[in-house]
């Protein structure tokens, strides 16, 4: 097939209708993921930097299929990527997760305990930038899951990519921004624009990155994942 026919691209518009298809089609949440998801939504507007419930499915299916045992969250917030990741660890696996405020925290440790993960995952509190230059000589990372301040993802990116293991994944959320990304003059002026202007740079330059295999899929806002090549 020519060029021209490798660019004419199948795509869905997944309406609400169409999406709510999706969800039900989609292994439902249990008990403890569906209380996290009604509890956070009980913050308001803030609710929605949390991963949806498929995405949690998929961050758990993606762990265990490459057998986790070390996974790097960036952006803990109430914890549902971090209880999702840790799942789906390997035995004696362990998630370490990253935010600058702790505000959440103490929802985040009762669904880890009710889930019964609690001692797989270490929170820690600061930059995630920090905490990626501060992990220990040698730390050898089996996932990375990217789901935190936009503006930052491009500096994210380069510090956890080395991290990540042959055969690895390097996963992150948000990367349509809303559709803007497509064209971040669409996006309101200012911080919104420049965090539009920023994810599309960050697709890009991890989409040219020749030490991963990436697929940009149209879930949820938009989430790439990135395999190391071995």
């Amino acid at each position: 097939m020519g060029s021209a026919g490798f660019a004419e691209t199948k795509h869905l518009l997944v309406d609400q209708a169409t999406g709510g298809y999706l969800a039900a089609a989609t292994t439902a949440p249990d008990p403890v993921v569906r209380s996290l998801i009604d509890r956070t939504a009980s913050l308001g507007e803030a609710a929605g930097m949390m991963a949806t419930a498929a995405q949690a499915t998929l961050l758990t299916m993606l762990a265990r299929l490459v057998s986790a045992k070390t996974v790097i969250d960036i952006g803990t917030f109430t914890g549902l990527s971090a209880l999702a990741l840790a799942r789906g660890l390997a035995d004696g696996g362990r998630v370490i997760t990253c935010d600058v405020t702790d505000d959440s925290l103490a929802l985040a440790r009762e669904h880890w305990d009710r889930a019964g993960v609690a001692d797989r995952i270490e929170f820690r509190l600061g930059a995630a930038a920090r905490t990626l230059t501060g992990l220990a000589e040698g730390t050898s990372a089996d996932l990375v899951f990217i789901d935190a301040d936009k503006m930052n993802y491009p500096k994210y990116y380069r510090l956890a990519a080395p991290l990540v293991r042959p055969g690895g994944l390097l996963i992150a959320d948000n990367v349509l921004l809303d559709g803007h990304v497509v064209d971040p003059a669409l996006a309101e002026p200012g911080l919104p624009r420049l965090c539009a202007e920023t994810l599309r740079s960050f697709n890009a330059e991890l989409a040219a990155d020749d030490r991963f295999d990436v697929v940009m899929l149209p879930f949820a806002d938009g989430l790439t994942i990135a395999r190391k090549k071995n």
